[in-house]
């Protein structure tokens, strides 16, 4: 109770100092910690985002393709976010365009911003007087910054978490996450969480161009969350390049990835069925006997489904191994 009485007092305090532009605006109280990078291999960039506020990713993460990546956050300016975009592909550097941004916002001191290009350039700010425990750290190829935190060892956690990571970019912005998580994290708690991820060069199609768009809006372990649902983005990764398989009748490469998506999530009963049809669709339909029975009968319309695939040519067996298969 004490801490919630403390806590209150301290924002309340905030928002008397504000300048009054900064608080008639209705800006948002994204008090976070985020970290903006790019991937040296692959060249893509991406922002990952933790805080104690509802829908987090929807006002502090920006990316474009090729261009570079945008964390806004403390009190949130939320045109930090497009312009800081803009003025990247007008040339400007991280830098410059951070320093356009926080000069030309007279409520800078409350700001948090931070911007990684398509280059690999960096650069963060964060206002004295947003909320303490606040700091920034910027290194190459990547940006992290944290504000109203437990500790003030955060943001060094998250920068030497993510600059010892392997692997994907994705998974690498969610160890950072975590790691800051380890450290206290965010001094009010957790609620909602965001993973963005778009191509270092852009192909002009926003659905080739967006890799992953992934949120948790409220959640009590939004990380935990995240993680997973980046899991089942991996898993269905597999899934697409099935389907994709199947419309080259691939059936062969097909069954590869579908049965590589069910590995993963081994109780989902969609991955589940498209391996069992790429089996029997490849002579193996013995093995897939005992995984149609499965599915049929924890859902009936599993079925009647399997029906509807052999019109348009996606169930390609004989009638009398149809008949075996809807006996299951």
């Amino acid at each position: 109770m004490k801490k919630n009485v403390v806590m209150f007092l301290l924002v309340l305090f905030y928002l008397i100092e504000l300048p009054a532009q900064v608080y008639k605006s209705n800006q948002p109280l994204a008090n976070t910690f985020s970290i903006v990078a790019r991937d040296t291999v692959t060249g893509d960039m991406g922002v990952a985002v933790q805080s104690h506020w509802f829908s987090v990713g929807s006002i502090v993460a920006w990316g474009e393709a090729g261009v570079g990546v945008v964390a806004t956050q403390s009190f949130v300016n939320p045109s930090f976010g497009q312009r800081g975009l803009e003025l990247l592909k007008n040339g400007k550097t991280a830098q410059e365009a951070v320093d356009i941004l926080i000069t030309s916002d007279e409520g800078r001191d409350f700001r948090q911003l931070a911007i990684v290009d398509s280059k690999g350039q960096s650069a963060s700010y964060t206002g004295v007087k947003c909320i303490a425990a606040a700091g920034n750290i910027a290194g190459d190829n990547y940006s992290v910054q944290a504000n109203m935190m437990l500790n003030n060892t955060v943001w060094g956690a998250m920068s030497e978490a993510f600059k010892q990571s392997t692997g994907p970019l994705a998974e690498r912005l969610i160890t950072a996450l975590e790691a800051a998580q380890k450290e206290g994290g965010d001094i009010r708690g957790k609620q909602s969480a965001c993973l963005l991820v778009v191509r270092g060069k852009a192909t002009g199609n926003l659905w080739e161009d967006r890799l992953i768009d992934l949120r948790v809006e409220d959640n009590p372990n939004p990380i935990s969350e995240l993680k997973r649902l980046l899991k089942v983005y991996r898993a269905y990764e597999h899934m697409n390049k099935g389907d994709l398989a199947v419309e080259k009748n691939a059936m062969n490469l097909a069954m590869d990835e579908y049965n590589a998506a069910m590995k993963m999530f081994p109780e989902n009963l969609e991955m589940k069925y498209w391996t069992a049809v790429s089996l029997a669709n490849t002579g193996e339909v013995d093995k897939a006997l005992p995984m149609f029975k499965e599915i049929f009968n924890n859902d009936k319309n599993w079925k009647e489904l399997t029906k509807r695939l052999v019109p348009v040519g996606l169930l390609t067996v004989e009638q009398k191994n149809l008949n075996l298969i809807l006996e299951q």
